[in-house]
């Protein structure tokens, strides 16, 4: 069996420990629970005939006061942007944690999940900032209330890590 590592990056509250559990779990909680340090969580797909581990490093988001430490992020086998389209500052510090992501994980599968998209009457970017993003790496709508999007998105990180590839 395969395993391959897969950190969720993003700032603090973007919905990374919701789109896990979502995904691992089938399960949405209103409840906010900050994460400290990491969780580790496991799932097992199949892609293309072949049994792959997930492990998903659900990584304390950064904010203010807490920076994401390099060390959690080696070893990466993919790497899953989330951004809450409902709050300006993921969106703008996404280039500032991609390049965090690069310098310790080096170049790896790369995913960005428009989080939230449940809400996107209120998302706080324009249609054309989305559309600029997208056409220059891979993006995927989610909500982790919904479901909608979540196993969409680990499966394009997992077809990334399996083909070898590395999306920008």
């Amino acid at each position: 069996m395969i395993q391959k590592k897969v950190c969720m990056v993003g700032v603090s509250g973007a919905g990374k420990t919701s789109l896990v559990m979502q995904f691992v779990h089938s399960k949405f909680s209103t409840k906010y629970h900050s994460t400290v340090g990491v969780k580790i969580d496991r799932k097992t797909v199949e892609l293309n005939g072949e049994s792959i581990t997930l492990v998903l490093w659900d990584v304390a988001g950064k904010d203010p006061t807490h920076e994401i430490p390099a060390s959690y992020l080696r070893g990466s086998h993919g790497i899953i942007l989330v951004v809450d389209g409902t709050r300006r500052d993921t969106w703008e510090q996404l280039p500032e944690l991609d390049a965090l992501v690069r310098g310790a994980a080096g170049i790896v599968p790369t995913v960005v999940a428009l989080n939230k998209s449940d809400l996107v009457d209120t998302w706080s970017f324009q249609p054309r900032e989305e559309d600029a993003l997208s056409a220059s790496r891979d993006v995927v709508r989610t909500s982790a209330l919904s479901g909608a999007g979540v196993e969409d998105l680990f499966l394009r990180v997992t077809r990334g890590m399996v083909a070898g590839s590395a999306p920008a």
